[in-house]
């Protein structure tokens, strides 16, 4: 297994840890019993429960794409110092969107920052493709 889908696949454990973290908080704002009910007419969610599905939701929708860059490298046997590269970058924009969002740090753009961070690591592997595809 090549050091990309390591990461992957660390990606990927990092979201299943989200719902924990929202739905305690969750659970802090509306009690334990109503969330393990049906959840038919509970409140909406506030403070870190909010910021927690929504950070979740984001992690959700930047995952796609970079797995499937880092699955289609991997088909294509491209593994470099670039894509390893990109790899690690999203990791770590993802980790520092997570901790910032969840936490309500909005000190300088730290977030959006580590978002394109995200994003331009997609585009670091997406250009390894493109390179060797050529």
């Amino acid at each position: 297994m090549t050091f990309e889908l390591w990461i992957l696949v660390i990606c990927t454990i990092l979201g299943l840890f989200f719902p924990f973290f929202y739905n305690w908080h969750y659970g802090q704002q509306i009690g334990g019993k109503a969330l393990m009910s049906n959840r038919e007419n509970l409140p909406e969610r506030r403070g870190a429960a909010l910021r927690g599905l929504r950070a979740h939701q984001n992690h959700l929708e930047n995952l796609l794409p970079f797995a499937i860059v880092i699955l289609v490298a991997r088909i294509a046997g491209i593994s470099n110092f670039v894509t390893e590269f990109g790899a690690v970058l999203f990791l770590i924009a993802r980790l520092v969107h997570a901790i910032t969002y969840c936490a309500g740090i909005s000190v300088a753009g730290i977030r959006s920052i580590a978002y394109f961070a995200g994003l331009f690591a997609i585009l670091c592997v997406a250009s390894q493709l493109l390179h060797f595809a050529a």
